[in-house]
């Protein structure tokens, strides 16, 4: 049997990733569609990005993911990361929706999140999982993880800029669909 389609939808930091994500998984939810996994939203204090929470998309538990004076061991850009919240909502976020979705969602697998072995355990399950999977992509990250996801035959990795975020989901929903629908 053939593996199901995975989606990695990069682009530059800002450029619209997680604003296509959420109108992607609101179509699929319209079409009845079961989508679980994991999201991530910014931080913004006086204008300016300090952090990253992490938010189940089954639940809707938010924690922080990484913020300025966050004391930690793992530091990224200033940020401190909390690999405990990360794991305790990504995490089991994502082999819940392996367990029990149609479409897993991973957003993002970027430069915070790599630092935990158990995601990148758990983004490995996913992707060998017989599971349409939808992932947010670093763009400029080198790390394994990325390298391996963007090696995959059953990846297809789509580009989103300020001009073509509205417009992508709308590209995307039919792939899904078909994948979500075979058997």
């Amino acid at each position: 049997m053939a593996k199901k389609l995975k989606i990695g939808i990069t682009g530059l930091p800002g450029s619209g990733k997680t604003h296509a994500l959420k109108k992607i998984i609101e179509m699929l939810r319209k079409e009845g569609i079961t989508v679980g996994g994991m999201l991530t939203e910014p931080i913004v204090e006086g204008g300016r990005l300090v952090g990253h929470y992490i938010i189940s998309i089954q639940t809707g538990e938010k924690g922080v993911l990484a913020k300025e004076g966050l004391k930690s061991r793992k530091r990224i850009m200033g940020m401190g990361i909390d690999l405990e919240t990360l794991e305790n909502i990504g995490v089991t976020s994502i082999s819940d929706a392996i367990d029990n979705c149609d479409v897993v969602v991973v957003d993002e697998v970027g430069k915070f999140e790599v630092e935990s072995q158990s995601f990148v355990r758990v983004v490995r399950r996913a992707l060998e999982s017989d599971k349409v999977m939808i992932l947010t992509l670093h763009k400029k990250s080198r790390n394994s993880l990325l390298q391996d996801i963007r090696r995959r035959d059953d990846v297809r990795i789509l580009e989103v800029t300020p001009i073509n975020k509205n417009i992508l989901p709308y590209r995307v929903l039919p792939l899904l669909k078909e994948e979500v629908m075979k058997e």
